[in-house]
Parts: C-alpha cells; structure tokens; sequence
C-alpha cells in the first residue's frame, strides 16, 4: 500500500474542523506535516508538526499529538491555528486581501529527507455556497449586508467592529451562512467616514438599525448585536439605548462601561476625549473626572505594553466608574458575553463579570451567559484562523503592544466562543419566536 495523505472535507465553512490523516506508512515512521496559507500578495502563514504512525501505519490529527513541531497535544486543526508569518513584517490580517474571500491552506507530508513528498489542500469558505453580497450606502451608512441562501425572511445580526475600525466583513458572512442575515456597518476607517473612533454620533447605528426593520423585514422582528471589543463596548451601549430596536447582544470580549477614544482617536481632541456622541452631548466615559486613572502604566510600562494595566487604574474610582456604567439593564433581550483572564488591551473578564452581576442585581428577565477563558487573551476572533500573533505595535504609538494569551488557549477560545454563538442565537431567536407569537394570540 502507497502512503496515501487525506484531507476531509476538502471545501467547507471556516467554522467546520478538517481530518488531517496519513495511511499507508510503515509502523513507527516519523513524518513530518507542513502547512501553507497565502493570505494575499506574498503574505503567507505557515507551521510544522512531526508525527509518528502507529502499528497500523496511519496518523491521525484528529488523536494524535506531535513528537515536535509548532504546537503540542492533540488538536485537529493545530496546524491552522499554530501558524506563523514567513516574513515578520507582513500584514497580520488572518483573512485574505478580498474581503470575506476563501482561504487555500496547502498540506505537505514529509515521509523522509530524501524520500517522496505527498500534498493535500482544504478550502476554508467564509461564505456558503448562495450567500450574497451587497454594499449598502443607504442614508449616509456605510454597511455590507450578507445574505442566506435560503428563503427569508431571516433574524438579522448587525456587526460591529472593534478599534481597528473598517468593516467585518469576515464574521458577517459567517453569521449569513448560518443562516442570520447580517448587516456589517462601519463607523470609522471606512469609506464615508472618520479616520478616527473620536466623536462618533450614536444616531448613526439608530439609522441602521431602523434600516434593518424597516429593508430587511426581519423574523418575528428579531434584530442582534454582535461587536468586539470597542465594538463589544458598543453593542451593549446600543442595546441599553435602543430596547425596542434590538433584542439579543453578543459581546466578545466587551467592556462594562463607556471607554474614552483611547488610542483610536482624532490626534486633535486626544485619547481622553469622547469616543461617542447622543442626541448633540458626549456620552460620559470613565477616563472623565477620574481620580485614579493614570495612563503611566501603559505609557511608561515595559515592552510588550498591556494597556488593561492602564484602565485598572481608572477602575479604582467607584464614582467615575457609576457615571459611566453602561445601563445594561435596560437591554430588552439575552446577553452572551465573551472574555478572558489574560486580557492584555482591557480587563474583559472583569467587565463579563461586572456586566453579569449587575444583571443579576436588577433582576434581568432574560438568560445571561459569561464564556471566561482562563489565560486566554483579547482576540477571541474566528475558529481555526492563526493566534500566534501576540505581540504587536500599536498602529499610534508604535510602541509593542500585547493583547494576551497564548496560541492554543486562544485558539481553544476561537473555537468554542463560535460554538456558544451559535447556540444561544438558536435559543434566543426561538424563545423570541414564542413570545412574539403568544402577544400576537392575545392580541388577535
């Protein structure tokens, strides 16, 4: 028998996990599987794993662990998740150039120094066969709306990015191939809008939000929100001003009360001028009127800076913190909120906890969940993309730059944070359903 390398299934969402086996291999063999990806001109992500094949002849990634390599212990997509840029230069992007484009990952297996090599390749879709897509310019937004392939109408998920701006294209078209249209809005470092997070008018998500009920027609009127990190800050912000608009807020790694601009801001008005703007006043931030908070750990802090060190600070003022509090418990619907412990941008666990809580104090009627993962950090992304990047400079300051971590709990996060999304939309748009259902039987 041949060694035979085999990659099941070869074309799938991003989201479903690939067999990586060999068979046919001499019992006790060590071989070596080297993984490539491309990710636009001349950006390539790659990584290594040694392997020995049992009495049988066969390797098994989904059972086996590696002798050596660039990961350890068992882990199916380990090759995925374990890769590292061949130039240390290049874009850290995890996707493509071309938004929402498919990934090609090219498998090579080693049997020896000078013997045969085999190849296998897998296509990671973020977009399901059917799903479009289509800009949305309508009433000054700046949005891309994905859609199923199957019949409407669809739930609706808005996204919202974090403070890297832009436009998340990525998860929206995730979200609309399983089955949730998706309105991915960008409010900053997009075409029509500011360069900067600073002074972002909240009237702005209450157009597209009305957009969504009013174009988009969605089921049983059910409209989420999904955003990470500044974007997570800002969904439960959306949630607790707009109650009647939005029914469902998925945080990944959130905060539990307004930020200033921080480092995403308008170099004329400063990181402690206001990131966001309602009805013509800057919405209170924690940086405001602070007695504790001191940006010296951040600025003055050793390489790779953590800037939760920083918000710590600003933390220790109770009143400051109470002033700018996010009013959750006016959110009209579920929470799911995820975080991690090494969080090294800002305290999401912490936040998790405190969003939780004060839920839980003012009787919330609807289900909350907190996802924590222990030494996980702030880039809680996509299941099986890279999470070797740990460490980088800050697009302001220039100065290293940390978001915590490591690559395999991070990647463990990735891949179980999608699951728990998944499972409470499901929940949560059918226990919608009921409710909608049963007032129109009253009603009728």
């Amino acid at each position: 028998m041949h060694p035979e390398l085999e990659i099941t299934p070869q074309t799938a969402l991003i989201d479903v996990p690939r067999r990586i086996a060999l068979r046919g291999l001499p019992p006790g063999q060590r071989v070596t599987l080297q993984s490539r990806t491309v990710r636009g001109p001349q950006v390539q992500w790659t990584s290594e794993a040694s392997f020995i094949a049992d009495a049988e002849g066969c390797v098994d990634l989904t059972r086996d662990a590696p002798v050596a390599g660039s990961y350890s212990g068992v882990s199916a997509m380990g090759l995925v998740w374990s890769q590292t840029k061949a130039d240390a230069n290049a874009s850290a992007e995890p996707f493509a150039a071309e938004p929402a484009a498919a990934l090609l990952t090219e498998v090579r297996a080693l049997l020896s120094d000078d013997g045969p090599v085999l190849t296998a390749r897998f296509v990671q879709q973020l977009a399901a066969e059917g799903v479009t897509r289509r800009e949305v310019r309508d009433e000054g937004l700046s949005a891309v709306l994905f859609t199923p392939a199957t019949p409407g109408p669809h739930p609706v998920v808005m996204v919202l990015n974090g403070s890297g701006g832009g436009i998340n294209e990525p998860r929206a078209a995730l979200y609309a191939s399983r089955g949730y249209a998706a309105l991915a809005v960008g409010y900053f470092k997009c075409p029509g809008r500011s360069d900067y997070i600073s002074d972002t008018h909240l009237e702005y998500f209450e157009t597209a939000l009305h957009w969504i009920h009013r174009e988009l027609q969605p089921r049983d009127g059910f409209v989420a929100l999904s955003g990470q990190s500044r974007g997570g800050e800002l969904v439960l912000l959306l949630g607790s001003l707009f109650p009647e608009l939005v029914k469902a807020v998925i945080g990944y790694v959130p905060g539990a009360v307004v930020h200033c601009a921080q480092n995403a801001c308008d170099p004329a008005t400063g990181r402690e001028g206001p990131a966001w703007i309602f009805r013509g006043q800057p919405v209170p931030h924690v940086w405001s009127g602070n007695r504790t908070a001191t940006w010296a750990p951040w600025d003055d802090g050793p390489e790779p800076r953590r800037h939760t060190a920083a918000i710590l600070t600003a933390l220790q003022d109770p009143e400051a913190v109470e002033r700018a509090r996010i009013r959750v418990e006016r959110i009209d619907g579920p929470l799911l909120l995820l975080s991690a412990t090494d969080d090294g941008s800002w305290p999401s666990s912490l936040y998790g906890r405190m969003v939780k809580e004060h839920l839980a104090a003012h009787g919330h009627p609807y289900p909350v969940e907190h996802h924590d993962w222990e030494g996980g950090g702030h880039a809680i992304l996509f299941p099986y993309v890279p999470t070797t990047h740990l460490v980088y400079a800050h697009p302001v300051s220039k100065r290293l730059s940390t978001t915590g971590g490591t690559p395999a709990i991070n990647a463990q996060a990735n891949e179980e944070s999608w699951a728990a999304v998944q499972a409470f939309l499901a929940r949560a748009t059918a226990a919608h359903a009921a409710r909608t259902h049963v007032r129109a039987e009253r009603c009728g």
